[in-house]
């Protein structure tokens, strides 16, 4: 089955925003990267040809800040920072053919360069004084309204902001209000949910602000140079967001562009706090670069604590993903993530909750299905029963298409407790004892039915999905169970 996109070609294209690498992967990252990699998988799935790139952002103040705490080169801190975010993504599950970014990757250096000098050739770029509150948490310039009673980010509590006052080159957003409204109108799938699109919408009518986009290099020298001025760095959002095509090979390689940018569908997954930036800021870059822009922005709610309150490590309710994958796996973890968590609110992980959701949907659900299913099957069947080459999953992969993941997942899960309820139902354990015949064809068809389920599994558990079939075409139980309850 294969389903062209929306620019008429088969061609996929997927990114994640790229995480700082002063700190290990937290659980925010851990979701936006499982839910990018499970529609990477499915779009392969259905024939397309993807590309799903995600990497790293290395510039930056508060980079340039880390690695002086450890006492480190930036480079050398930044290398080892690269080196943990691609074992970490082991522990997430994600797809071996990802591609990879570095911002401070030769290319990509020389790709935002060039970026910036279109831009500049077609009079988007200027300089001038200014003065600016600044949060190094968000490398962002915050209003009045975006910060606390103390002067602090809403988003970085404990860390007064910045004060900037300098000379600096600035980008002319405010030329693309109105481009940018004409576009939005043009593309009413632009952003999703559309209650973020709504937001977004709103911002840009309220007028756009031109921003600046470089910092002294003698007072923050990590970062790419600006083009024609060694004393200037660009500043790190203006560097980082052209990541999502160097990493195609542009501007040099013109056929890969043209295969996942120009004729496919860019599609960028990002968290709430960062919807300004892919949906508003980048377009407008793009634009300002007569550069095609993305086909789709969708927009993750967060990940709480109990009772909403976002995470902090001061209030000690951060969850390690690291410390989930080391007691349940890394396949209970991608679950979690995509079936316990709105698609696009915010949803709280707590320990308890995902306890109960592992016991009820892992060890007493699927994995207590296929050991019943399957013991039965070795006991009863001499080999492993005809499977359809094809499924018709039409309704199941359209909530894919709509990047509904949670609603993907509770599909599955229900196809579950449905076969649950037709063995309670038909109890072929017993009918096999009085008719041979008919108890082998009830097993028969919960075999096939079981294998269907390992199948819409590959996005979700993948390495679930390659055990369960292998275990069902060898017509063996499970050695040990797949899932230990935890009590």
């Amino acid at each position: 089955m294969k389903i062209s996109n929306g620019r008429g070609k088969n061609s996929f294209y997927i990114t994640t925003t790229l995480p700082y690498v002063n700190a290990p992967l937290h659980m925010g990252h851990a979701l936006e990267l499982v839910r990018a990699d499970a529609i990477a998988r499915y779009k392969k799935l259905i024939g397309c040809d993807v590309y799903f790139n995600t990497g790293t952002d290395e510039h930056g103040i508060k980079i340039y800040e880390k690695a002086a705490e450890n006492n480190l080169k930036v480079q050398d801190f930044v290398d080892q920072g690269f080196t943990t975010f691609k074992e970490q993504l082991k522990m997430f599950g994600i797809s071996g053919d990802a591609h990879f970014v570095r911002t401070t990757d030769l290319h990509h250096e020389s790709a935002a360069q060039e970026f910036w000098q279109r831009v500049n050739k077609n009079g988007f770029i200027y300089k001038k004084n200014y003065e600016s509150k600044y949060c190094v948490g968000c490398e962002s310039e915050k209003t009045d309204s975006e910060l606390d009673q103390n002067g602090e980010c809403l988003l970085h509590p404990g860390r007064k902001v910045e004060i900037i006052k300098e000379e600096n080159y600035f980008f002319k957003y405010s030329a693309f209000t109105e481009r940018l409204l004409e576009f939005y109108e043009k593309n009413p799938n632009f952003v999703v949910p559309d209650f973020r699109y709504n937001e977004i919408k709103s911002f840009v009518k309220n007028g756009l602000q031109d921003f600046s986009i470089s910092r002294l290099k003698s007072k923050m020298p990590w970062g790419i140079p600006v083009p024609g001025n060694s004393e200037h760095v660009m500043y790190v959002w203006f560097d980082a967001l052209t990541n999502y095509i160097s990493t195609l090979g542009w501007p040099e390689n013109t056929e890969q562009f043209e295969k996942y940018w120009i004729n496919g569908t860019p599609t960028q997954y990002c968290g709430k706090d960062n919807t300004r930036f892919q949906a508003a800021m980048w377009q407008a870059m793009l634009m300002a670069a007569e550069l095609p822009n993305s086909y789709q922005i969708v927009v993750d709610g967060f990940i709480t604590g109990e009772g909403g309150v976002r995470m902090s490590k001061t209030l000690g309710n951060v969850i390690d993903p690291r410390d989930v994958v080391a007691e349940y796996g890394v396949e209970a973890l991608r679950y979690f993530l995509l079936k316990e968590v709105s698609s696009f609110e915010d949803s709280p992980f707590t320990m308890e909750r995902f306890k109960d959701a592992y016991n009820s949907g892992l060890a007493n659900g699927l994995g207590n299905l296929t050991s019943r299913i399957l013991t039965l099957s070795e006991k009863y069947l001499e080999k492993c029963p005809e499977i359809p080459e094809k499924s018709d999953f039409t309704k199941y992969f359209s909530f894919y298409e709509k990047f509904d993941v949670k609603q993907a997942a509770d599909f599955v899960w229900n196809e579950i407790a449905e076969l649950d309820k037709f063995i309670q139902k038909t109890e072929p354990f017993k009918v096999i004892k009085v008719d041979e015949k008919k108890g082998k064809e009830l097993i028969s068809d919960m075999v096939v039915r079981l294998y269907e389920i390992a199948r819409m599994l590959n996005p979700i558990m993948p390495e679930t999905n390659i055990l369960l079939k292998k275990l069902i075409k060898e017509n063996k139980k499970p050695e040990h169970p797949l899932f230990l309850r935890k009590d």
